[in-house]
């Protein structure tokens, strides 16, 4: 009942959040700007890969780092043990979802169809000393999906935007009631706002910023 409450309060703050951006009084302020801040030797190993790896470039298809943040803290939020990421791309978006499962105690199940991207995260996973908590799959994902085990807590898509229903179809049934479903550059993505607007067991709301996320609770 708690997680439910979690998930419910954070939906609700997004969909404020994005009223409030369009109504304009929202500024960014430095300290709304700020990095996070490490809580211990283990975050500040994660987040130090992260901030080289963005000053060095090299990064490919990565989400801003405020979704960066929206990831870890919706993983943690609901205390995920199984996050199911399709399209790794150089880890990106894996690290900040690995902040948080190693306070969880969980794991990342991540895919990547592109083999150059995929070994420089899996690089960028053991420089961050996370290797462990990650399986990366690669291949194309609409074959591969098949080998995804439930109950899943927390689905990220950022992948081809013609694939997202397939991997939401493929996903769905495996999603724990009151799990998430997250999928990023929603703007390029018609027929997956359709798809999870349209489905009574689903709710959704949109951060239309940077990327454009949706986050998509399955309903108990």
């Amino acid at each position: 009942m708690r997680t439910f409450r979690w998930i419910v309060a954070l939906s609700l703050a997004a969909a404020v959040l994005v009223s409030a951006q369009r109504r304009g009084p929202f500024r960014r302020t430095p300290e709304t700007e700020a990095r996070p801040l490490p809580k211990d030797d283990a975050e500040k190993r994660i987040l130090d890969v992260i901030e080289q790896a963005e000053r060095e470039g090299r990064l490919f298809a990565s989400v801003p780092v405020a979704d960066g943040r929206a990831l870890r803290l919706l993983t943690e939020a609901v205390n995920a043990q199984h996050v199911v990421e399709v399209g790794t791309s150089t880890g990106y978006s894996g690290l900040w979802f690995c902040l948080a499962l190693q306070k969880t105690g969980g794991r990342l199940t991540t895919f990547e169809i592109d083999a150059r991207r995929a070994a420089m995260a899996r690089e960028h996973f053991k420089q961050a000393g996370v290797d462990r908590l990650v399986t990366l799959v690669e291949g194309d994902a609409r074959q591969t999906l098949s080998r995804v085990k439930g109950p899943v807590d927390v689905v990220f898509l950022d992948a081809d935007k013609d694939g997202y229903v397939t991997y939401l179809e493929k996903l769905l049934p495996l999603v724990r009631p009151g799990g998430l479903i997250l999928a990023h550059n929603v703007d390029m993505a018609a027929d997956y706002v359709r798809r999870v607007t349209s489905d009574p067991d689903l709710e959704t709301v949109f951060y239309m910023q940077g990327g454009g996320l949706s986050i998509t609770l399955k309903k108990r």
